[in-house]
């Protein structure tokens, strides 16, 4: 059997099918190298063939005295399981870390979910939206005297979420070198969005972190630090936060009258009128000429569907073309042991019996 390339080649892991965070982990581990077995659920098919790619997938009932062996002969066998299913349930199929663990002590059970195992939200249902909404995060998000805006599921599901697990995983396996033993990871989306927040609770209130929603430096008030509208129609990031910047900005755009004062929140959204005011006079292409590659600190607002386009994520390699779609090249990249985008298949069963054949 083929062995993957990347740094986690010849890793073991078990995924529970599940939606969100859960499968994204699971393409993480797999783009760099990992065996990944996903186990899915009877009628269940392909939800999301970019973020579940590169599996090994088998239909498992898992009520079934059939099908809880299969399970439990794959994990004394893992290195890795990933489950993402409500607290209990897995220790109700009889899967849950205390049998595991006691015929595997060497598994590294991953749990992932958005409040975590204990607390008084621990078993009932929640999305991205309300899982940073009581972490501080959502009440940021939005523009002054208006309602939060949720930020599409980048901030829960993957940034405090996947992220979060995939790196408590590699964590627990690199304690494992020593200790020989495994362990149980709690990986809940509420510890990881606060963990991201991190920044903003050792800011002062000021003009970084304000207690108005739209008021603050990055949240997009002042006039150096927002998108702006083109003559096309199209937009423009602007973040010359830095004196430097700013004065590189002034000078390219020809706005010498905006040159002091930069840091005055006073003078923020009269600026920011003036600079809306001539960004509009030409398009985003123009602007493009005169910014980008400058130490303005400048892009332009790319669309989902055009950012394999970008030259400079052209020259990077940032996406790959895979069974005729363009998908997110992996990463992080790694000079001796790169990873790769691999397709699926059904052969879950067959890599399990592999696992158990092995020494």
């Amino acid at each position: 059997m083929t062995t993957a390339a990347g740094p986690l080649s010849g890793l073991r892991v078990m995924e529970f099918a599940g939606i969100g965070p859960g499968p994204h982990v699971g393409m993480l581990l797999a783009d760099l190298g990992a065996e990944v077995v996903r186990i899915d659920r009877p009628g269940s098919g392909v939800m999301n063939p970019v973020v579940e790619r590169a599996r090994h997938r088998v239909t498992v009932d898992l009520k079934s005295e059939e099908g809880h062996s299969f399970c439990r002969d794959a994990a004394s066998k893992a290195d890795v399981l990933i489950e993402g299913l409500r607290p209990g349930v897995m220790e109700r199929l009889g899967l849950g870390p205390d049998e595991l663990l006691a015929a595997n002590p060497g598994l590294v059970y991953a749990r992932m979910t958005g409040w975590g195992q204990d607390g008084p939200l621990a078993k009932v249902a929640g999305h991205d939206i309300n899982y940073i909404a009581i972490t501080g995060a959502l009440d940021a998000v939005g523009k002054r005297g208006e309602k939060a805006i949720p930020p599409q599921n980048l901030i829960g599901d993957f940034g405090g979420g996947s992220i979060y697990c995939a790196f408590g995983i590699l964590a627990a396996l690199y304690e494992r070198e020593r200790s020989g033993k495994g362990q149980v990871v709690d990986a809940a989306i509420v510890d990881g969005v606060t963990s991201l927040m991190s920044f903003f609770f050792g800011q002062q209130h000021g003009m970084i972190r304000t207690n108005e929603r739209g008021t603050g430096m990055l949240g997009g008030a002042a006039h150096f630090y927002q998108c702006y509208e083109c003559k096309d129609g199209k937009e423009i990031s602007i973040g010359s936060i830095e004196p430097q910047f700013y004065a590189e900005l002034v000078a390219r755009i020809g706005a010498s009258e905006l040159a002091d004062g930069q840091m005055n929140p006073a003078n923020w959204v009269e600026n920011a009128d003036k600079l809306a005011a001539l960004f509009k006079t030409k398009t985003q292409a123009e602007w493009n000429e005169i910014l980008e590659g400058t130490d303005v600190c400048y892009g332009p607002v790319v669309g989902l569907d055009d950012a394999h386009d970008h030259p400079h994520m052209k020259a990077r390699k940032a996406y790959v073309e895979h069974e005729g779609k363009m998908q997110p090249a992996p990463a992080p990249r790694f000079s001796r042991t790169p990873g790769e985008v691999r397709s699926s298949d059904d052969n879950g069963a067959e890599i399990v019996k592999s696992w158990l054949g092995s020494s």
